[in-house]
């Protein structure tokens, strides 16, 4: 295991979501001490409003199969070659993680429940990178099938917000641009010393 001990700046800087894994299975014992640490994620009230249903070691390659019924459109009708070439996405990740998160009828509990679930998919992706394990937060449409949700005995009231793939990797991507921050922040109360400024 490439244990990288990365500080946070450099885990939250150079931490890439990884496309392109290589196949090679991830411990569950890996996963389990992700998610342990990452559920330490900021949330209100306490809540802890997530679960999560993990697929990794040989049961992610029976999952696969699922995978294959709900995210390969009329499967059955392809040939071996293009099923394969189809798989691709779903076979190279080493293990998935579903993060699920309890629906709140109150608007404003709901979306804070989903912004604190997004914050401990930040810190798996970071703990992973850490260990030197990969990983990307997909959401794909099968998500919200209802006999995909049965498959994974997913419960009224509650919905999939990350089908979360864990693996390894050769190949660091390339970083991609951010928004300048000068594009994005507005320093509360300079616009108005700069117009009484012009106006002197």
């Amino acid at each position: 295991m490439n244990e990288q001990a990365l500080s946070v700046r450099d885990a939250i800087v150079n931490r890439r979501s990884i496309k392109n894994f290589n196949g090679q299975p991830v411990d569950l014992e890996n996963i389990n001490e992700i998610l342990d640490d990452a559920r330490w994620a900021p949330n209100h009230g306490l809540r802890n409003p997530w679960r999560f249903i993990v697929a990794a070691n040989k049961e992610y390659v029976k999952f696969q199969d699922v995978l294959k019924e709900y995210g390969v459109p009329k499967w059955k009708e392809l040939s071996e070659e293009e099923l394969e070439r189809k798989m691709k996405n779903f076979r190279a990740p080493g293990a998935v993680v579903f993060v699920i998160v309890k629906e709140d009828v109150r608007q404003k509990e709901r979306l804070e429940d989903y912004a604190a679930a997004s914050m401990l998919i930040q810190n798996a992706m970071l703990l992973a990178w850490d260990k030197g394990i990969g990983s990307c937060w997909k959401t794909p449409v099968f998500l919200d099938n209802p006999k995909f949700r049965d498959e994974l005995g997913v419960k009224q009231g509650e919905r999939i917000i990350s089908m979360l793939q864990f693996g390894y990797y050769d190949d660091y991507p390339k970083n991609r641009t951010r928004t300048p921050l000068e594009d994005i922040v507005t320093y509360y109360g300079r616009e108005a010393e700069a117009k009484e400024a012009n106006e002197e």
